[in-house]
């Protein structure tokens, strides 16, 4: 199994509210009052992508967190601005996986279903590198997040691949350090560079040869 991350290994994502204003084309508006909310925003954050929180309530209390900042409907535009292309060559390279023999891919994301049912993402299936693979998994459904243990060994019952069976790429040093706890081999993938070409250096270091 050769299972990717999605957002910075397969999609290039938004890395800050900054980035992601901009791409939304909504004004970045914040304040000292408004930063010391972070902890209650990632609280909220983590159990939407748990999938214990709905799109819509979801946009509401993060805007609650805002001192009036922001309104729902604009932290839905950043939100739905947040993954901004699929990084060339990593469709091509999924698509060389699948036909590969003795390999299977997948992918194990955090992520919403706002997110997941995307244009680059698992609701683009067959054309894009995430709604590619054979074995597409998320926190979202899973019920739980890395870089927590758990969500390793849901992935290994659900597609039935175990410890160093798996092959894993993230551009996060957490998931990476969790992963290999867990068992599997894995290697860290800088999202400001090319990815492909990083993963398939990392594929030929395992013995896999396209």
């Amino acid at each position: 199994m050769v299972c990717f991350d999605a957002g910075g290994v397969l999609v290039r994502i938004c890395r800050s509210w900054r980035e992601g204003c901009a791409a939304a084309g909504v004004e970045h508006r914040w304040n000292d009052r408004t930063q010391s909310a972070d902890a209650e925003r990632t609280a909220i954050n983590d159990a939407y992508q748990r999938g214990e929180i709905a799109c819509g309530a979801f946009f509401e209390r993060m805007a609650a967190t805002t001192d009036g900042l922001y309104s729902p409907a604009e932290i839905m535009a950043v939100h739905d601005a947040w993954i901004l292309e699929e990084y060339a060559g990593v469709r091509g390279l999924i698509e060389a996986l699948n036909t590969a023999d003795h390999l299977a891919t997948g992918v194990l994301s955090n992520t919403s279903h706002r997110h997941w049912e995307g244009p680059h993402m698992a609701g683009a299936r067959g054309v894009s590198a995430v709604g590619s693979v054979r074995h597409p998994h998320a926190s979202h459904l899973l019920g739980l997040l890395k870089p927590g243990p758990e969500i390793y060994r849901a992935f290994e019952r659900a597609t039935g691949f175990r410890g160093p069976e798996i092959l894993f790429f993230d551009d996060l040093a957490d998931n990476i350090g969790a992963a290999r706890g867990a068992g599997w081999r894995a290697e860290q993938i800088d999202f400001t560079d090319d990815t492909a070409a990083q993963i398939t250096r990392h594929l030929r270091s395992h013995g896999v040869h396209l």
